[in-house]
């Protein structure tokens, strides 16, 4: 039996929880200075909930990760800009809705903020697919504060209203220790191990020649194996996080891709070729592993 230990420390698994908002105020009301005929609060509160409800379509509708991204700066900008011109803008005459314009203005800056926070998971993989980004977007607490902010301004009179799309919520689907993702020739005799000893779920492929023969996926903390690998030199490659998308054969969070850099030779002779690796840090360990980008990793 031959074994191989691998050094590298599965990521940390994440959470995110989605929901949907649907948000209205109806009003009339409030003094100050003329803008296009709108006392300034009133237009300025207009203009922010316009602009955050296009930027939320947008996002909405995006295809893609890239053009999520696109989506997330306008809609940023449009959250941030927005708070900040109501917050300038004169205070309403009714104190009641004073205090739901200023806990608007919170709000607004609350959804900037956790804009900000969900391109940089994006950035770092936490986040890694586009159900979950939308997902972590719907979640924010900047558009919960919006809708109790503008039920209170409703309240007092002064009508907006914000449009949040239906927004998927976050799942953390997995698969069944030992599932084969991708499940190549047996008719060979070698034997392949997987002791997953990490905190988080792993596939790990057996790659010949830039593509994926066998994928297994290994449950944290279990082991997985794969009978009868043909005769070939291997490479291996390991994907790990959380919430599992079998339809775009991929983690949707905290996503992690390696390859080890040794290769597995499995080779039929007096007697078939076993061998087993362990994806968990250790002091013993004796195979090294390189980070790999995702466009660059064997799809399982």
């Amino acid at each position: 039996m031959k074994s191989v230990v691998s050094e590298r420390f599965a990521g940390k698994a994440g959470l995110a929880v989605g929901t949907v908002l649907v948000l209205a105020a109806c009003t009339a009301g409030g003094g100050g200075a003329a803008t296009s005929g709108k006392p300034a609060h009133r237009q300025a509160l207009t203009d922010a909930v316009d602009s955050v409800s296009a930027g939320l379509g947008k996002a909405s509708e995006a295809k893609n990760l890239t053009e999520f991204e696109t989506a997330l700066v306008l809609l940023g900008s449009a959250a941030g800009l927005g708070g900040d011109k109501l917050g300038q803008a004169d205070e309403p005459a009714d104190e009641g809705a004073a205090t739901a314009k200023n806990q608007m203005v919170f709000a607004l800056g609350s959804l900037a903020d956790d804009i900000a926070t969900l391109r940089s998971h994006m950035e770092r993989r936490r986040i890694c697919a586009l159900s979950s980004a939308k997902a972590e977007l719907g979640a924010s607490r900047g558009l919960a504060d919006a809708s109790k902010a503008l039920a209170k301004l409703a309240a007092a009179g002064y009508s907006a209203s914000l449009s949040v799309p239906q927004l998927p919520k976050q799942q953390l689907r997995s698969l069944q220790n030992g599932t084969m993702v991708r499940g190549g020739k047996t008719y060979g005799q070698g034997a392949f191990e997987v002791d997953n000893g990490g905190t988080t779920d792993a596939v790990v492929s057996l790659v010949l020649n830039g593509k994926a023969v066998h994928s297994v996926f290994a449950a944290k903390g279990q082991k997985a194996d794969i009978e009868g690998v043909e005769d070939g030199t291997y490479e291996v490659y390991v994907s790990y996080g959380s919430d599992w998308d079998t339809e775009a054969k991929g983690f949707t969070l905290d996503c992690e891709y390696s390859k080890f850099d040794d290769t597995l030779a499995f080779e039929t002779g007096r007697a078939a070729t076993s061998w087993t690796i362990a994806l968990q840090q250790s002091a013993d360990g004796n195979a090294k592993t390189t980070d790999v980008e995702p466009n660059a990793f064997p799809q399982p």
